[in-house]
């Protein structure tokens, strides 16, 4: 995951893309309630616009949640027991950390005032109402805004039924729907009493509105009215008694209108997707869909109609051109795929296919393909997941979930998900007990995590099994690496002795096997140890022979970046400060490439040891408060050594004592409350300030603080500082909400800063 600027956060509100039309009674009323009470629940069939009426809402209330609003969207999540996870990921949360995901949510949002949005409940309600149990009795400062077909039933919670759009909201929505559809489209006096008649048949509900737009591409207004009232009139005459379909009915009666409307291959390539969670691409969708009827070279011809008819939506990104189906209609093709028994073979294509990325990804782990290959399967979350628990919940499956976890391990690492990965990884191991290479291989990974989390008995405990099956089942492999990491464990115990006796005959094994992902890892591990022992000399060898395995050229980044960081500490253990900052910097551009966590996290905080060493004591205070966020989302920082740990309080020391508390703890808190790219391109820039570039400053003549804001947006920030929201800014300047909102928006910017608490202590500045 690239830190660009331009891409969403995980966890943050998503741009509207399209104009949202009405809903302001329920948005006020939504702003009635999130006043008054914490977990608020928008209830009403799919498609009637839930998520956008919350999105919305959660935007417009961004000014009463200091600490931020986390935005959930739990659509492509099937398994409850992930949920705590989920969320603790999107906040940011230590992925090192060993503790339960659902303490380290309470603990983090226990002295926070945060709205958490949780998008999509339906098929999770039970977890999504004790998780929102938990938070509203242990975090008091916490909102949970939720979106379901169904109530949460929790005490405490405040219902809003959401209704369809009226009449006049819902015409007004046809008529831009079907000027993007048909270019020059108007409602009109001529026209008028059609689309009524559509809107009133179609019960309000945008998405069945916006569906049935699609079709003006085909038919003109008057046919399409037509054809809808004679498929309802045909409908309603087989329900005896009743004159009018339940919404839930009208919205699944337009679907499956749109289904009708395709052709035999559309509707089977539409059921076939459904097994996709979250996005895929065409190469996924032709590996997957194809089959039978439909010839692999005929799916983007079949997709290309889907998009055309709205039933698929084309997502592009930084990665390429995506696609993904609403929840409705995924659930539709879902029961159509199941109807035809289709199901079992398409899951299993949709297993095979994730478990081939994850092989290819893992073969190719020390080329140049690595960060490509890697930034995939960031984008396949949701599919990885969906793969993983159908090949656990399928009997002849669990070989395949085991082999499709351990092929991922360096994903879990790299990603910040190794409590992920130990789930999985556990669960497969429950379900097969007997030995076999995959369990060894498996346990070898399971302990890799467990290591990464500071677990260190469990870790053994798992090397210790996998070394005993890898020997019980002859896997060579399995044994080498099973061995190489008790022998780590032993280190980081201090027990020195037995640790080199137990990698030496690892690193045998590996050369004996032509292993040479083994031996880089070997080799740049026990570097790590060495320098944390202040074995310099070692550290420094096992580095450069982890180097000469790798090969400088060969374009790889996860393992040469850590490479890089530990000579990075050689380097400061030895005096050089010079080249503790190249090499550091170096591994920084690397992570930040990336988006790993652990590293960027080392690579701020040995940079403001540089820093701190210079004279710069105004960057060593920032980038020490970023430093201290990125470890809270880690877990222990520096993990728990005590000579790196030394290094960090002398840093902070020299600079307190250097600036004197009060402008330490500004600039600290400053570096704390910086957005993760942001921050680390100032550190790249080799900033002294955390409020900008030193490039703007430059272009700005060196001015900074207020020094930089107009008249009007000094105002605006001298009432904000004052506690005041942009409404009561507006009211106060009379000025428009929006041109309130834009001022706020401005002065963040050019104060550099992420939270309107920041705007008191920037403004003032000059």
């Amino acid at each position: 995951m690239t830190l660009g600027f331009g891409a969403r956060r995980r966890g943050e509100l998503p741009v509207e893309v399209t104009e949202l039309v009405g809903r302001t009674a329920e948005l006020a009323k939504v702003r009635r309630l999130l006043d008054r009470a914490r977990l608020v629940t928008l209830t009403g069939p799919g498609g009637v616009g839930k998520s956008r009426i919350a999105l919305r809402a959660a935007a417009e209330a961004r000014p009463d949640y200091p600490d931020g609003i986390c935005l959930a969207e739990l659509s492509e999540l099937q398994d409850a027991e992930l949920l705590p996870h989920t969320l603790a990921t999107l906040l940011g949360l230590p992925a090192q950390d060993a503790r339960s995901p659902l303490d380290l949510l309470v603990e983090y949002l226990r002295d926070r005032r945060v709205l958490v949005v949780l998008d999509t409940c339906e098929h999770l309600v039970d977890a999504c109402a004790m998780l929102a149990d938990v938070l509203l009795r242990e975090a008091s400062g916490v909102t949970v805004l939720a979106t379901s077909r169904q109530p949460l039933d929790v005490p405490g919670e405040h219902t809003l039924q959401v209704p369809p759009l009226p009449v006049q909201d819902a015409v007004a929505l046809f008529g831009r729907r079907a000027a993007a559809v048909v270019p020059g489209f108007a409602v009109t006096e001529a026209n008028r009493a059609d689309v009524l008649v559509l809107c009133r048949r179609l019960d309000g509900i945008p998405l069945a509105i916006e569906l049935a737009t699609v079709r003006l591409r085909a038919i003109p207004l008057d046919q399409l009215t037509a054809r809808l009232e004679d498929r309802f009139r045909i409908l309603g005459s087989n329900r005896a008694a009743r004159t009018s379909l339940s919404r839930h009915q009208t919205l699944r009666t337009t679907i499956g209108w749109s289904h009708e409307l395709c052709s035999p291959q559309e509707r089977l390539l539409w059921a076939r997707l459904s097994v996709f969670a979250g996005t895929f691409d065409l190469a996924a969708a032709e590996q997957v869909c194809s089959g039978g009827d439909l010839p692999p070279a005929e799916v983007l011809e079949h997709l290309i109609a889907l998009v055309d008819k709205s039933v698929v939506l084309r997502v592009d990104g930084p990665g390429g051109t995506r696609y993904r189906l609403l929840d409705t209609i995924r659930e539709y093709g879902a029961e159509w795929l199941a109807q035809s028994g289709g199901t079992p073979a398409c899951r299993r294509r949709h297993r095979d296919h994730h478990l081939l990325l994850a092989e290819r990804f893992y073969d190719r782990l020390l080329t140049a393909e690595q960060v490509t290959l890697y930034k995939a399967l960031v984008r396949d979350q949701a599919n990885l997941r969906a793969a993983l628990e159908y090949a656990f919940t399928e009997p002849q499956g669990h070989r395949h979930g085991l082999v499709l976890a351990s092929k991922l391990w360096a994903y879990w690492v790299t990603s910040g998900l190794p409590t992920e990965g130990r789930y999985w990884l556990d669960k497969g191991l429950s379900l097969s007990p007997d030995p076999g290479s995959e369990r060894a291989h498996a346990l070898v990974v399971s302990g890799i995590l467990a290591l990464m989390q500071g677990d260190l008995e469990p870790a053994l405990t798992r090397f210790t099994e996998a070394r005993r099956t890898a020997e019980q089942v002859g896997d060579p492999t399995a044994l080498a690496y099973a061995i190489g990491y008790i022998g780590g464990v032993h280190g980081l115990y201090g027990e020195r002795e037995l640790s080199r006796e137990h990698t030496d005959d690892a690193r045998a094994r590996l050369r004996a096997l032509d292993d040479r992902l083994g031996l880089v890892v070997s080799h740049y591990q026990e570097g790590f140890l060495r320098a944390v022992i202040n074995d310099i000399p070692g550290a420094v060898e096992m580095c450069d022979r982890a180097m000469e395995y790798l090969g400088e050229a060969s374009g790889e980044c996860m393992i040469q970046s850590n490479i890089m960081l530990i000579k990075g500490i050689v380097a400061w253990d030895t005096g050089d400060r010079a080249g503790c900052a190249r090499l550091v910097r170096s591994a920084l551009v690397m992570k930040r490439e990336l988006g790993e966590v652990w590293g960027l996290a080392h690579c701020t905080e040995a940079l403001a040891w540089v820093a701190a060493e210079d004279g710069r004591y105004a960057r060593t205070a920032w980038m020490l408060g970023a430093a201290q966020t990125l470890w809270r989302r880690i877990g222990t920082p520096m993990f728990g050594v005590e000579t790196l740990l030394a290094q960090h309080a002398r840093s902070e020391r020299v600079a307190r004592e250097a600036l004197g508390e009060r402008a330490y703890g500004r600039l600290n808190e400053r570096g704390a409350r910086l957005a993760l790219g942001r921050a680390v391109e100032l550190v790249l820039a080799d900033a002294d300030s955390p409020l900008r570039l030193p490039a703007q400053d430059a272009e700005r003549g060196g001015r900074s603080g207020a020094e930089g804001l107009t008249p009007r947006e000094r105002e605006v920030a001298a009432l904000v500082a004052q506690g005041l929201s942009n409404r009561e800014v507006a009211e106060r300047l009379v000025i428009s909400k929006r041109t309130a909102d834009a001022h706020v928006e401005h002065i963040l910017a050019k104060l550099g800063a992420s939270s309107r608490t920041e705007i008191a202590a920037l403004a003032g500045e000059g």
